[in-house]
């Protein structure tokens, strides 16, 4: 880009200087106008060509977090389209942004923040069927009851209000046209308001009874598999954008692994933040998350004592331990520009467990929590966020991110910023007096050590 501006800089020098040279004058004659040439700028580039330009794996983590937060209703492919662009545009008017189409790098970290609460919220995950080896997408706390025959399974919801079919058969000679035309008429009174139908794959919708349903089917060979979603009307607003994730998730002939977040490593590193000189550290939760142990370097075991599912805090231990110095965490609020002090994972800096720091900005996605761009590296979660005045800020969490569409390269972990008075909040329902004084927060961290195997 700057080659380019300066390429344009010196063609218009140079055109402007041209301008300015003329011929000698003849005594007696008139000097010829002077004949310029206008520099045009480069056009600019357009919604859909930016998005064109981004990775594959970012497209679909897109369309992903636009279609949890109800702006995008189409197949999430990572293919770039003009329903893409739109639902940009609107998620931005939405939030009293420019409709540009072009996502910047707080509305970004904002949106994946946003569809992350919504996954969790009803409890998403990439689920294998068992009888089948189908993958389906499955909003567990919906649907946390399931059922399975040699026909399939059935999750489904206490009262019933959601329910998740998966069914297989045989069937000689299926085609897509012949099973979508037996699906609208089983069972009977179902009414038909959306079909589309495709050599590979075939889609109803539409209102059975009081439910409304959505199918999805297949086949391969004389295997039929066929995905059944009912749910009352009145979930409609919770449901409509699980529907979405869940078709482009379903995977009735998987031939690659499971796709979904990684399994949680067998010795993983995180960052604690020391609080009080009696060994209270402020850690994340799931990185702490079933430890056979967990070891603070240089201090030896730690106990979990406590633990916030809501935020992902963790609250640990050590006994006897001398020399720590506590952060203060009175801190201020309302910045939006921090910086994360962490230990790197080992595997990044040699082995090493040097502390450093890393710039972040931050988007106000709830009243305790803010979406931090861009993540810092593996090693940092649970580590403090100061901010330009060095005043504790937060607690900064990596997440790792759950794309709804085909199973692919999972895209890089977001990352979100607990604040402080969250932070403070937790620590004191736990009776912890966080009693610290020192304004050096790099002098404050440990590195965290959790053991599974």
């Amino acid at each position: 880009m700057r080659s380019m501006l300066a390429a344009t800089l010196m063609l218009a020098s140079a055109t402007g200087a041209n301008a300015q040279m003329t011929a000698p004058q003849v005594p007696g004659t008139k000097p010829k106008p002077v004949q310029t040439v206008p520099v045009r700028p480069p056009a600019a580039q357009t919604a859909s060509e930016t998005a064109d330009a981004m990775a594959q794996a970012e497209r679909l983590s897109l369309q992903s977090d636009l279609a949890w937060v109800g702006q995008y209703n189409g197949a999430i492919t990572g293919d770039v389209s003009e329903r893409m662009v739109n639902a940009i545009k609107e998620y931005q008017k939405a939030k009293g942004g420019k409709p540009t189409g072009v996502l910047n790098p707080q509305e970004r970290a904002a949106l994946a923040e946003t569809a992350r609460r919504k996954q969790d919220s009803v409890g998403w995950k990439i689920v294998m069927e068992p009888t089948s080896g189908a993958r389906l997408g499955i909003p567990s706390k919906l649907v946390p009851q399931q059922a399975s025959d040699a026909n399939g399974s059935k999750w489904i919801s206490p009262t019933g209000t959601v329910q998740v079919l998966l069914s297989r058969r045989k069937e000689a000679n299926p085609t897509t046209a012949k099973l979508a035309e037996a699906e609208k008429k089983e069972p009977a009174g179902r009414k038909v308001d959306y079909t589309v139908v495709k050599p590979d794959f075939f889609v109803l919708s539409g209102l059975q009874g009081l439910k409304k349903f959505y199918v999805r089917g297949t086949f391969r060979g004389d295997e039929v598999r066929i995905m059944t979603i009912l749910y009352d009307q009145a979930m409609e607003n919770t449901v409509e954008p699980v529907v979405i994730a869940m078709s482009s998730a379903f995977n009735a002939f998987p031939s690659t692994p499971m796709a979904g977040p990684p399994p949680r490593k067998n010795v993983e590193y995180g960052t604690g933040l020391v609080v009080s000189d009696d060994g209270a550290i402020l850690a994340d939760r799931l990185v702490t998350d079933s430890c056979l142990a967990i070891t603070i370097a240089g201090f030896g075991s730690a106990d979990r004592l406590a633990e916030d599912k809501e935020h992902d805090l963790a609250l640990l231990h050590i006994y006897g331990a001398r020399g720590l110095k506590p952060l203060s965490l009175a801190g201020g609020a309302g910045k939006t520009n921090v910086d994360v002090i962490g230990i790197a994972d080992p595997q990044s800096q040699g082995g090493a467990a040097g502390v450093s720091s890393a710039k972040g900005t931050l988007a106000p996605v709830t009243s305790s929590d803010s979406a931090l761009s861009p993540p810092p590296a593996v090693g940092f979660s649970g580590g403090p966020a100061v901010d330009g005045d060095g005043k504790f800020a937060g607690v900064a969490l990596l997440k790792p991110a759950m794309v709804a569409g085909p199973a692919t390269a999972v895209p890089a972990s977001q990352a979100v910023m607990v604040s402080a008075e969250t932070a403070r909040d937790f620590l004191k329902a736990n009776g912890v007096s966080a009693n610290g004084n020192s304004t050096d927060a790099k002098a404050a961290v440990v590195r965290v050590i959790c053991v599974r195997k």
